[in-house]
């Protein structure tokens, strides 16, 4: 023990600090320079303590430490394993870093001893222990700077808990294992969340099931975070495909069934041959006699011949009186009058109609 320390240690005032000191240096392997970051990094937010206004808890610190972790042991990771790719290294850090292990740390370590709470949030020490490990590495950051925290992880907890080798090539991500299986099988996988509510000290709780190919095949998995709860149902699903071959056989048969509605047709597909459509008719209409086209060139000619100009009506018996003026119609009223309803098709040419009017208006009187 170094002399500073036992200076430390002299000078706190009361007995639980003195106390805290010295189990923090059973703990983290040394004795803390500044005891009150480890004491705000020990207490939880239920106790609601205030200074002048401000909550006082371990959040921040436990906000600060879980940079510092992800840190560290990105770097003690890259160092163990000289050559590994970066999904290896980036799993491997995951593994140590997640709440689970966190919480594991924090029970071995007997840190949840030393957690101060209103006595309520007790029921879930796992993730209540798991945010007080990431404060404490935040509480030693403050304290003694990052060098310490490596220290800390390296001799106190991968060398003397955490067996680094095992850890990296270990599968405990179970949520990671059936996404790779369903993946590898192409079998339609989904989370399914069952209901959300709070526990008896206001913890927030998820429900969640696992669902292939539509079919449910696994007890719901329940936690204090959703993917906490994901994790656990994924867990049960293996377990029972695994045990239970008959699950496998209706996942697999729902996606036989799934697959052939996919690759089914919607409908046929239409055909490319041209359909023969003869839009001649199969025999052209009689042609009118020659006797009945002259009599219709006729009757038109002398239709013509009326439309002189003057007026049909009477000249007045009175002299006096000016005759009404006359006037010469349109060739468009002419055409009006002439009702060409009855005129067909096998009527006078156009070339017929315009010489025979040209010669009545071009005629001698």
């Amino acid at each position: 023990m170094q002399i500073l320390d036992l200076i430390d240690i002299i000078k706190l005032p009361f007995r639980k600090e003195k106390e805290l000191y010295l189990s923090l240096r059973d703990i983290i392997g040394f004795y803390p320079r500044n005891i009150h970051y480890y004491q705000q990094a020990l207490m939880h937010k239920s106790l609601g303590h205030r200074e002048k206004g401000k909550p006082v808890n371990n959040e921040r610190l436990e906000f600060l430490g879980d940079a510092v972790l992800d840190s560290v042991v990105g770097h003690i990771v890259y160092r163990h394993f000289p050559g590994k790719r970066e999904g290896f290294l980036t799993n491997t850090r995951s593994k140590i870093v997640q709440r689970e292990t966190l919480g594991r740390l924090a029970q071995e370590m007997g840190i949840n001893q030393l957690i101060i709470s209103n006595g309520r949030s007790s029921s879930h020490n796992s993730y209540m222990g798991g945010n007080a490990f990431e404060a404490l590495v935040g509480a030693i950051y403050l304290d003694r700077g990052y060098d310490a925290c490596m220290r800390f992880m390296e001799k106190r907890i991968l060398k003397e808990i955490i067996n680094i080798d095992k850890v990296a090539y270990k599968e405990v991500n179970f949520k990671s294992k059936l996404i790779e299986w369903s993946q590898k099988n192409r079998v339609k996988l989904d989370f399914r969340l069952l209901k959300q509510d709070k526990d008896q000290n206001g913890s927030p709780r998820f429900y969640y099931q696992v669902v292939l190919e539509g079919k449910v095949l696994g007890e719901k998995g329940e936690g204090y975070s959703k993917k906490e709860a994901q994790q656990q149902a994924s867990k049960l699903t293996l377990q029972k495909l695994r045990k239970e071959p008959q699950f496998i056989d209706r996942v697999f048969g729902a996606k036989t069934e799934r697959t052939k509605m996919e690759e089914m047709p919607t409908m046929a597909v239409p055909d490319t041959e041209e359909q023969q459509v003869d839009f001649i008719q199969e025999s052209a209409p009689h042609p009118m006699p020659e006797q009945k086209q002259k009599a219709r060139k006729a009757q038109t000619a002398e239709r013509l011949e009326r439309f002189d100009g003057t007026d049909p009506k009477p000249a007045p018996e009175n002299n006096n009186e000016k005759p009404p003026r006359t006037r010469k119609k349109t060739m468009l009223e002419e055409v009006d009058e002439l009702h060409l309803d009855d005129i067909t098709a096998e009527g006078p040419s156009r070339e017929d109609i315009i010489a025979a009017a040209e010669a009545a208006a071009f005629k001698e009187p």
